[in-house]
């Protein structure tokens, strides 16, 4: 069966039968009784786990408790409102997946990009902000613990005492 798309509507030229694609932009053709979905089901949503951690450069408990250094990157994140650009789980909207980004970048690297900008790639320069100047390297540790998959995505808590 071939099926091309003209103006809004599928057209189906071996079975001859005409079906609006819907809002969503889902194609869907019938053949002898049987629906076609041209569309791929999204994949199943990975699973989170909390977990405790301690590397060099962050701690990390239930997922979602970290050290001080650590809770003050994610409170400078949250400040400096990085979520717009980097989207609200570090995934990327306009800017790249942070997630993915610190997977191949230095810390050193990190603190260049952060402190002088890429301006040709719309990445701001923050390095005369002084949230950024005293906590680029919690940032830093909350980043690469998103990345690492340590700390798991939404509100962070400091550690208290009694946690491990």
């Amino acid at each position: 069966m071939q099926l091309r798309l003209k103006t809004g509507i599928l057209v189906a030229a071996a079975s001859g039968c005409l079906l609006p694609v819907g809002a969503g932009g889902t194609a869907a053709a019938q053949d002898q009784g049987r629906t076609i979905n041209f569309e791929a089901p999204p994949p199943p949503p990975k699973k989170l786990v909390a977990k405790t951690v301690t590397t060099a450069i962050y701690r990390v408990v239930d997922g979602n408790h970290v050290d001080p250094n650590t809770f003050k990157g994610w409170q400078t994140w949250r400040a400096m409102d990085c979520e717009r650009c980097h989207g609200p789980e570090q995934q990327g909207l306009v800017g790249p997946s942070l997630i993915e980004k610190l997977k191949e970048i230095t810390k050193d690297q990190f603190h260049q990009i952060i402190t002088h900008g890429v301006v040709n790639m719309g990445m701001p320069n923050f390095g005369g902000v002084p949230m950024i100047q005293q906590n680029w390297q919690g940032l830093y540790a909350f980043l690469k613990g998103r990345s690492d998959g340590n700390i798991l995505p939404g509100h962070l808590y400091p550690i208290k005492d009694g946690k491990k």
